[in-house]
């Protein structure tokens, strides 16, 4: 797998950081790819998350959300009492990290047949959403005025 050094950018921007550390998260992020996973768009601001982690039981798996960063952790307990002739159903443990956009929320996770569902939702504070300025402008006579000028 090609890697990229960034650090020729890092000197030259300002204010890019995360954007670079965003992009040598997936450059690692290539390297593993257990367990496997869907990123699904329900709706213009719900999103889902669905790993497929067969073997695990919800108790083994760790769902944590810190700012911008979804991280989960699977951890299987050790079985001493069974001996398998053959296991082809995973049972390592792995931590994958999804890296959410600004205003991203973990709203809810659920564990039905092997299957980890975690439910987003992009809620854009008021104060931030785009709102229509009005304005203040000559009286209508000057408009009119530029008008017969311009023709």
């Amino acid at each position: 797998m090609r890697t990229y050094d960034f650090s020729p950018l890092w000197r030259s921007t300002i204010g890019f950081d995360r954007l670079f550390d965003l992009a040598e998260m997936a450059q690692r992020a290539g390297e593993d790819n257990y367990p496997p996973y869907n990123i699904e768009r329900l709706d213009e601001d719900r999103y889902q998350i669905s790993l497929a982690v067969a073997g695990f039981s919800p108790e083994e798996i760790f769902v944590t959300a810190e700012h911008n960063v979804v991280t989960i952790e699977g951890r299987k307990a050790a079985n001493t009492g069974r001996e398998f002739l053959y296991q082809g159903i995973s049972g390592r443990h792995f931590r994958r990290q999804f890296s959410l956009a600004d205003y991203v929320q973990v709203k809810s996770a659920s564990f039905d047949n092997g299957l980890l569902t975690i439910d987003l939702l992009r809620e854009i504070p008021e104060a931030m959403k785009p709102r229509r300025i009005a304005i203040a402008g000559a009286p209508a006579g000057n408009v009119q005025q530029l008008e017969g000028r311009a023709a």
